[in-house]
């Protein structure tokens, strides 16, 4: 027979957990709110400078000139080193927000074990992760991904860009779990070098004209922009999906909660009926031994 204090201790523990998830459910909620909205803004603003940037490669061909001689666009050259770049969170409890991203990269690090891959990890659990795999991290920042920050992206994305240069790295991949909905998340796989501009529908429309001097300054300043703001809305992309993750994981934990808090119940009530007819079984037995 269970144990009453045992049921009632372990109901008192689950219910304990249910309010601790549906508070981090609410929190998660609260945040998502916010996060949901940078990522739109920010959305929005990447998908217009990758338009002017497309417009300004057409212009610049128009010029006869190619977008290949700026090195950000040079598609020719021998890959022999590769500059992997993997977004995750700095906490957990977000469901397998983590697992596809990293999922994700072994796979591309898998893809290219004939190249030299060198492994740069955003966020607590990617670097925990590889560091317990045993795969050797090129570079690592913590309490990036929790606080998305232009500055920092900057920072992180200045290193890749530089060796893009100097030949020492001759692509550049980005991996992410970025926010599609409320309910559901979509790992992003971006080569942000070489840059290849988007193809212009109706060239006709273009507002933006440039001299031929001044066409490979503004072409190469403007693709650092451009690059540089890909590393920031990763982050903040990234954010919004690791909260949505979580807000589900958060719901399902407290839904789990609540059923196992039925389910000791009833078992509970079940064992309290056994206790209470044993004991009349055994005073009838006793007031019978006495006649």
């Amino acid at each position: 027979m269970a144990n009453l204090k045992d049921i009632k201790r372990q109901i008192k523990s689950v219910q304990n957990t249910e309010k601790t998830t549906k508070a981090m459910k609410l929190v998660s909620t609260a945040k998502l709110r916010l996060a949901e909205l940078a990522a739109k803004e920010a959305s929005a603003y990447a998908r217009k400078i990758s338009e002017v940037l497309s417009e300004i490669s057409y212009e610049y061909s128009a010029n006869n000139l190619q977008s290949s001689e700026i090195k950000f666009f040079n598609h020719s050259q021998e890959v022999k080193t590769i500059d992997i770049i993997c977004v995750t969170a700095d906490k957990g409890l977000c469901g397998g927000f983590n697992a596809q991203t990293l999922k994700t990269t072994t796979e591309l690090l898998e893809l290219h074990k004939d190249k030299n891959v060198r492994l740069t990890v955003i966020g607590k659990k990617g670097r925990d992760y590889f560091k317990f795999k045993g795969v050797p991290i090129f570079k690592e920042y913590i309490n990036v991904s929790s606080t998305p920050n232009y500055k920092v992206a900057k920072e992180i994305i200045d290193v890749a860009m530089k060796d893009f240069i100097s030949d020492e790295t001759h692509r550049v991949i980005l991996v992410s779990n970025g926010y599609k909905n409320m309910i559901s998340q979509q790992i992003k796989v971006v080569e942000l070098l070489p840059v290849t501009p988007l193809e212009i529908e109706n060239k006709s429309l273009s507002l933006i004209e440039t001299e031929p001097e001044d066409s490979k300054v503004i072409f190469e300043e403007l693709t650092g922009k451009y690059v540089e703001y890909n590393m920031y809305y990763a982050l903040i992309d990234s954010l919004a999906a690791e909260h949505s993750a979580r807000m589900q994981a958060m719901d399902t934990a407290t839904k789990n909660a609540g059923e196992r808090v039925d389910a000791l119940t009833l078992s509970y009530n079940k064992a309290r009926q056994e206790v209470i007819t044993t004991e009349l079984i055994e005073i009838i037995s006793g007031v019978e031994s006495l006649k």
